[in-house]
């Protein structure tokens, strides 16, 4: 990778931590290169793995595969693609691309933090008061 490439990929991994730090996930960071098994490219979003793009071709078959083999080396439930839109700047801006699967289990994930903690924010207590 060039260092003009490396320093846009860089960037954008950035305005991610940013973002979801802004969001409320205090912990997330850039995770340091190197390791021989990957684990994506955001660390600190627990059971999540974030792997970020920033360029103009789109390889999401490719992208979909290696964030699957990083979501396995890290043992996280979920894995995905956080890739940057053309033309915007923010990472709230870009795109998080996933499988169905993935997908599907990220909703039943939702659906039972939802009936622990309601969506009103009221417990089942304070309802029946």
């Amino acid at each position: 990778m060039t260092s003009k490439n490396k320093a846009k990929g860089s960037a954008w991994e950035r305005a991610i931590v940013e973002h979801l730090r802004a969001a409320g996930w205090p912990f997330a960071e850039r995770r340091l290169a190197g390791s021989r098994k990957d684990r994506g490219d955001i660390a600190g979003v627990v059971g999540v793995v974030i792997e970020a793009k920033n360029t103009a071709t789109r390889r999401l078959p490719e992208w979909i595969a290696e964030a699957e083999t990083e979501r396995q080396n890290d043992g996280a439930w979920l894995g995905v693609v956080w890739h940057k839109r053309t033309g915007k700047g923010s990472a709230a801006d870009g795109y998080v691309t996933m499988t169905g699967a993935q997908f599907t289990e990220l909703l039943a994930r939702a659906l039972d933090i939802q009936t622990v903690i309601p969506v009103d924010g009221q417990t089942d207590e304070a309802v029946a008061s």
